[in-house]
């Protein structure tokens, strides 16, 4: 039987992984370099829900909560210098 926790955190990271594709697919189309920068962090947002996953479900016993973090800042991160470089 899943867990409530289970079921939440794999909507999560199937949410995220599912923006990232579609984000991927427009830029593809468009070539919209904003397309770019956003795809790249939903796709850092989905590695950070995966990590999570992997963490919290698969192996508990694991701390990989320095990963998550850092997946998590690599992707504000990303958006963030995308969202800069556009305005100039």
């Amino acid at each position: 039987m899943l867990s409530f926790q289970t079921i939440i955190y794999s909507l999560c990271l199937l949410t995220s992984a599912g923006c990232a594709i579609l984000l991927v697919r427009s830029y593809r189309q468009t070539r919209a370099k904003l397309l770019l920068w956003s795809a790249l962090c939903f796709v850092l947002l989905a590695v950070n829900n995966l990590l999570v996953v992997i963490d919290l479900i698969v192996l508990p016993s694991v701390d990989l909560v320095p990963l998550r973090n850092l997946a998590a800042l690599a992707a504000v991160s990303v958006l963030l210098f995308g969202f800069i470089w556009e305005t100039e």
